[in-house]
């Protein structure tokens, strides 16, 4: 710390002419200087409030949305892997608007290798030494045996829609139009604000293998099931052509369906009749309607037995399941669902789930009780039995808390091919466990964490967006922002210790690189979509919850948001709005550098100086600036002259000397007094007061210069330690930022002496620098790793005279080659640790 003397200034207030300004918000334009409002208001960002959506961020009172209401009818093809179906829609225009024809969504044509996503894909292979590849004539390029599949599967398999008729109520064929994944139908007559069209479509598709294609559905085969010719897992989403949402803010939402941005869709009811191999089960959006002839009666006993079960209860048991692996049937059952106030709907089937469930009891009037469930085959268990139904409770207990009690009659989590994907009232989740040679299976942590993270956060998913209908494609932090906000809640009250990935610090890296985009991107134009659209949003969620708010307000405005937008459409303005509107504080600054911009955190202490107060009498302060001047290290020079045994001039001529030599330049003279008395007398009664008290306590002044090296503005935290042992806190407000962006200094002042101050000693705000969070500077810790240098590896690197001696091995030699390694792997880790 740099030691200084402050100098006591009496200032006088001037007056100062306060000028009004009318002037349009688009008009503001800073002209003259550098300075950068980071306080600057967003309305003129945001959309003008209208009779849709208000100033506050509600539904206004001539707030509106479509219904859309569906019969479908679908027929699982196990051997051809094949859904033919078709679906009555009924469409009721609740707009003012009138419109003359209607846009759906053809998910499944994106799979189609002509479709815009498939075409406009880009090589992204790296070379043989693991960069990016540049040009055939300097490195061969790589491409994964993954990528390989998927385009021999795309050539062998004939995918997208099959639309085989649209047609009104009366018959009548409807004249349509397939734009990639959209379909427009022309209706034979406009429909009018509060009119209703019916109309009916036949559809069919092929199903994709997912692990082939990839993508938030498709089937997973099991080849090595006792059954002949394997098993197969089947998720069926986005399979049905749905009806695009038509918005006050957009009119239509008729994006194409690259792959990234996912879907929003209008609130209806919907029956479902779908038609599978009778040893299957299925799990679906909605309550199963016709129970008694698909379920026996034992597992129609089970269920009920679940339904107050304190653990969760076996509807098919793994023993059974594994009995219904064996074999196959040519019969049918068909399953019935109905659900109500949903925007899409999904389901999966197959002959190899176990189904257990456990009832919870949530209270409320709309919906108190709720059935958990799970559908998983044994390649799930048993972390699955352990961990999936209870992770689907918590999620419920948490996420009411936080929004509105759950708003479904079942939720349920489904294992197969899909890491994770949500629907209303039913999730798809991957972890499996591995089977090991004595036939038991086993998880590591990673895949525990795995299960109970994905379960959380795709259950989570059918409050956002699947209730809190915001708009996935246009705004993809909408739900999964907001959603891995609140999974990083419940997953920290599920067990602290497993690493969540959601604090603060789990962003920084993301924060400082250059290849990114602001959170409000476009989904389809986003760059690394996890750090942008989950973490990013997630952190500064969890930052402004608490650091900026704290809890109380933020939990408040963060639930009235909820439940504003329940069963309807938000804008990220009206986030924003009520989130401002019910926590009564001016958040502008953070949606702009959290959201608006590339910013990130890293606020520097750059210098500290301490100072001392000037008393103005002579006898203490020149006291105090002799000793000063003692206290400065001697110079080199004279140290050494001195070792050497010169004397000095003046040491070998005492007889020569004068006034000077007697009395130092901090010498106190009666003129130095006499200045000091009437500078005491021309003082008025209350500032000698001042000036006595000051004197008196002789506090400890401190100047802290901070610089904005990240520019995104928060709050400064200091952590601070004294010379006595004790430490303390300080939260200085973001608005320290708002006069001076860039650089600010604080004056801080002390009964005691200051040691050590550092910028946010809880890494509470993603700061990405913490080497200049410390004043003084401290020795950052960190590990140095050895490693032996690899020999080359071009072909002319390789013994080839040697290397052709070698036999050529058969399959199973290869294969205790490979064990053998696999060992040796094993015994070189468990050394290692």
């Amino acid at each position: 710390m740099k030691q200084q003397l402050l100098s006591v200034a009496l200032l006088m207030a001037l007056p100062v002419a306060v000028m009004s300004f009318d002037i349009e918000a688009s008009a503001i334009k800073q002209t003259k200087g550098t300075f950068e409002d980071k306080f600057r208001q967003l309305d003129e960002s945001l959309p003008t409030p209208n009779v849709y959506r208000n100033a506050a961020g509600e539904p206004g009172h001539q707030y509106w949305q479509q219904k859309v209401d569906y019969i479908i009818k679908a027929k699982l093809d196990e051997k051809k892997r094949r859904i033919t179906g078709s679906e009555d829609i009924t469409y009721k225009n609740n707009s003012p608007d009138t419109l003359k024809y209607l846009w759906l969504q053809l998910d499944q044509n994106k799979f189609n290798p002509s479709s815009m996503g498939n075409l406009t894909r880009t090589f992204t292979g790296v070379d043989a030494s693991g960069g990016t590849w540049g040009h055939p004539a300097k490195s061969k390029a790589k491409i994964s045996l993954d990528e390989l599949r998927k385009q021999q599967f795309e050539d062998d398999v004939d995918l997208g829609y099959q639309i085989r008729s649209v047609k009104s109520k009366a018959g009548k064929n409807l004249h349509y139009v397939i734009n990639g994944t959209q379909m427009r139908i022309d209706l034979a007559k406009a429909l009018k604000p509060g009119g209703t069209a019916r109309f009916s479509i036949s559809f069919a598709f092929n199903i994709y293998e997912q692990d082939a294609v990839g993508g938030r559905a498709g089937f997973e085969h099991f080849p090595d099931d006792a059954r002949k010719g394997g098993n197969d897992i089947f998720l069926i989403a986005q399979w049905f052509p749905r009806l695009a949402a038509y918005t006050d803010y957009e009119a239509w939402t008729n994006k194409e369906f690259l792959g990234s941005g996912e879907f929003t869709l209008e609130f209806g009811d919907y029956y479902l009749e779908l038609t599978v191999p009778a040893d299957h089960i299925v799990s679906a959006t909605g309550e199963l309607d016709n129970p008694s002839d698909v379920l026996t009666k034992k597992q129609r006993q089970r269920l009920s037995k679940a339904s107050t079960a304190k653990r969760p209860v076996y509807i098919v048991t793994p023993a059974e399941a594994l009995q219904n692996e064996k074999a196959g049937t040519n019969r049918t059952k068909t399953w019935q669902f109905r659900a109500e106030n949903v925007r899409d709907v999904a389901w999966a089937s197959s002959r190899k789930f176990m189904w257990d469930a456990k009832g919870y009891n949530q209270g409320g009037n709309a919906q108190p009780h709720v059935m958990a469930m799970s559908f998983f085959p044994k390649e799930g268990n048993p972390l699955w039995e352990k961990y999936s139904t209870e992770s689907v409770i918590h999620t419920l207990e948490v996420y009411s808390r936080f929004s509105f009690d759950y708003p479904y009659p079942v939720a349920q989590s489904v294992n197969g091919p899909v890491g994770g994907m949500e629907y209303p009232m039913i999730t798809f989740n991957g972890p499996r466990t591995e089977l090991q040679d004595d036939k038991s299976r086993t998880y590591s942590l990673a895949e525990k964490r795995f299960l109970v993270g994905v379960v959380i956060h795709e259950i989570g998913h059918i409050y956002f967006p699947m209730t809190v209908n915001s708009d996935e494609r246009q705004w993809t932090w909408m739900d999964e922002g907001l959603n891995s906000f609140l999974d990083g809640i419940a997953g920290r009250e599920w067990d602290p210790t497993i690493p969540w990935g959601v604090e603060p610090r789990d962003v920084v890296e993301y924060m400082k690189s250059s290849r990114q985009v602001p959170v409000m991107t476009q989904s389809d134009s986003i760059l690394q979509f996890g750090p942008n659209a989950y973490t990013k949003p997630a952190v500064a969620l969890n930052i402004l919850r608490e650091t900026i708010l704290g809890r109380e307000l933020f939990d408040f405005a963060f639930k009235e948001y909820s439940n504003r937008w329940k069963f309807k459409r938000p804008t990220p303005a009206d986030f924003f709005r009520t989130m401002e509107e019910a926590s009564g504080v001016d958040l502008d600054w953070f949606w702009r550098g959290w959201f608006y911009s590339t910013d990130h955190v890293d606020i520097s202490l750059d210098r500290v100086y301490r100072l001392r107060l000037d008393t103005k009498n002579p006898d203490v302060d020149f006291a105090r600036n002799r000793e000063d001047e003692l206290n400065k290290p001697s110079s080199v020079f004279v140290e050494r002259n001195s070792a050497e045994g010169k004397k000095l001039w003046i040491d070998k001529n005492k007889d020569v000397s004068d006034f000077h030599d007697q009395h130092d330049r901090f010498t106190v003279t009666n003129k130095d007094r006499n200045d000091y008395n009437k500078f005491i007398g021309d003082l008025d009664d209350w500032e000698k007061a001042v000036l006595e008290r000051a004197v008196k306590e002789d506090k400890n002044y401190y100047i802290l210069d901070f610089s904005n090296q990240g520019g995104l503005v928060m709050p400064i935290i200091l952590g601070l330690t004294f010379a006595d042992g004790s430490s303390s806190e300080l939260r200085i407000p973001d608005e320290i930022w708002r006069k001076s962006p860039h650089q600010v200094k604080k004056l801080l002042v002390f009964d005691k002496e200051l040691t050590q101050i550092e910028v946010d000693p809880h890494w509470e705000t993603a700061d990405v620098d913490v080497e200049n969070n410390f004043y003084p500077r401290k020795i950052i810790q960190s590990r140095l790793e050895i490693f032996k240098k690899k020999d080359g590896t071009k072909p002319e690197d390789r013994d080839i005279m040697q290397d052709y001696k070698a036999k050529l091995k058969t399959d199973s030699e290869n294969k205790d080659t490979e064990e053998n390694d696999a060992s040796s792997e094993v015994q070189k880790d468990a050394t290692e640790s």
